[in-house]
């Protein structure tokens, strides 16, 4: 549930966009300005762009932004690369509009390489508008970093309004943890991923002109291909407060459970709120459990208001972290990661830790050893690269209890014989070479 209360028309801001033009090709990459002369320019604020004595122009927008090097595109290329916006290339949907995968091709820009696409569209009678895609625009073709989604260019073509971005495999994070239930997420791939989003998340808070990034939340936490978190979704972030002054007054916006409670009460922005909202993310990782979910008993269906006075219990943990990691976790990780939500968390904004403080909490206990290692299935391709480690015992001897239930007469043969670890009828091999190489002597003890 959006907490957005107000809604300007974007045309307060922005004349609107001419008809875009089939680029020439002399002139199909758009126009960036001398790293010199970047250099000394100071990065341009969204305030910048949105007074209504601004000079800059959509057209000249791409170039006017410190470092960018955005591509412009017609809606007629973004048909194109997303089929017709095909409802077979359709990825999801959110308070922004609709998301589509599309795919850029060699000859479609020259310096612009093949890749896959996600293109975002603007529902213009959505919750979002032009000011929220403009926030994008001045964010993301800026600020660089390896935990921020990439990016490419946008689309202002009469009414219409569009991103494209990077591709990002394996989604988001709130579909893989509350979503998938094939296999869970690991442990420490659950503490990478709050370690992306911390890192940065400091790294907006420290810049020259810092960011407040306003809606942290699982969905807004995008996955690439080996689990590195991104953030992504712009559209409510805003430039914090610089000098003397402590805070900036705005409209509540932000999402129901992830807001921080001072916000919520006068408006006053701060980089503490962001602070609040990766405590509720986190939390999410240790337990896996929403942050408001309707289906679980009253009491439990605000998890920040049901969990955190158990996080500084640490004989009452258990009852908090995710069932499905089934002990396989460090026991000293779980105390440390739950105290830094329970600071995160705290009511009183100046009790918080910096993100900073957060990364630097965060850091070693990827390299915690005291991790329990239960029964797994590694499955391994044919050309002997590991593609997936998990543990999946739990549900093969669920799956055994459901066949002894229907009469399969070779499984009541006993206790030790139920619970035993199937093969998969797939051809991947099952290889404790490559399980070796990968996971390091921690796996197990070589034998004499």
């Amino acid at each position: 549930m959006a907490l957005v209360l107000k809604r300007v028309s974007w045309k307060y801001f922005l004349p609107g966009c001419v008809k875009a033009k089939k680029p020439h090709p002399s002139s199909s990459v758009p126009r960036v300005q001398d790293d010199s002369n970047q250099m000394s320019m100071r990065r341009l604020s969204l305030s910048d762009v949105s007074n209504t004595g601004s000079q800059i122009s959509l057209n000249d927008l791409s170039s006017s932004l410190v470092g960018s090097n955005l591509h412009i595109f017609t809606h007629k290329e973004l048909e194109v690369m997303t089929n017709s916006f095909s409802k077979s290339e359709f990825l999801g949907e959110g308070g922004f509009g609709q998301v589509y995968k599309g795919f850029i091709d060699d000859n479609l820009r020259p310096g612009l390489k093949a890749q896959p696409v996600a293109v975002k569209v603007l529902d213009l009678n959505g919750s979002q508008g032009h000011r929220e895609w403009l926030a994008e625009v001045i964010f993301l073709g800026q600020l660089k970093h390896p935990h921020l989604v990439n990016l490419i260019g946008y689309c202002c073509e009469d009414d219409h309004r569009l991103l494209v971005y990077e591709y990002m495999p394996l989604g988001n994070l709130e579909d893989k943890l509350f979503k998938n239930y094939a296999a869970t997420l690991p442990w420490l791939t659950r503490i990478k991923i709050a370690l992306g989003a911390a890192q940065c998340l400091a790294f907006l808070h420290e810049e020259e002109k810092p960011v407040i990034y306003r809606d942290l939340k699982a969905s807004n936490i995008l996955l690439d291909t080996d689990y590195s978190s991104k953030l992504s979704d712009f559209g409510l972030a805003t430039d914090g407060p610089q000098g003397d002054v402590s805070h900036i007054t705005t409209c509540v916006m932000g999402t129901e459970g992830y807001a921080a409670p001072e916000y919520i009460k006068t408006g006053h922005l701060t980089a503490m709120c962001d602070v609040y909202s990766f405590g509720v993310v986190l939390l999410e990782l240790l337990t896996g459990r929403k942050s408001i979910d309707k289906n679980r008993p009253r009491r439990e269906q605000d998890l920040v208001e049901w969990a955190r006075p158990l996080l500084k219990e640490f004989r009452r943990l258990e009852q908090i972290i995710d069932p499905r990691l089934e002990g396989q976790y460090s026991t000293e990780g779980v105390k440390k990661a739950a105290l830094l939500a329970y600071q995160c968390l705290s009511h009183h904004p100046r009790s918080r830790p910096t993100m900073s403080t957060v990364v630097k909490t965060l850091q070693p206990l990827l390299e915690l050893n005291d991790i329990r290692m239960g029964s797994f299935v590694c499955t391994v391709s044919n050309d002997g690269n590991l593609t997936y480690v998990h543990n999946n015992a739990r549900n093969y001897e669920q799956k055994d209890e459901k066949r002894e239930e229907i009469g399969c007469h070779r499984l009541r043969k006993g206790r030790r014989q139920r619970r035993r670890i199937r093969p998969s009828r797939s051809r991947d091999v099952y290889s404790d070479t490559v399980l070796y190489k990968a996971l390091g002597t921690s796996l197990y003890s070589p034998r004499n």
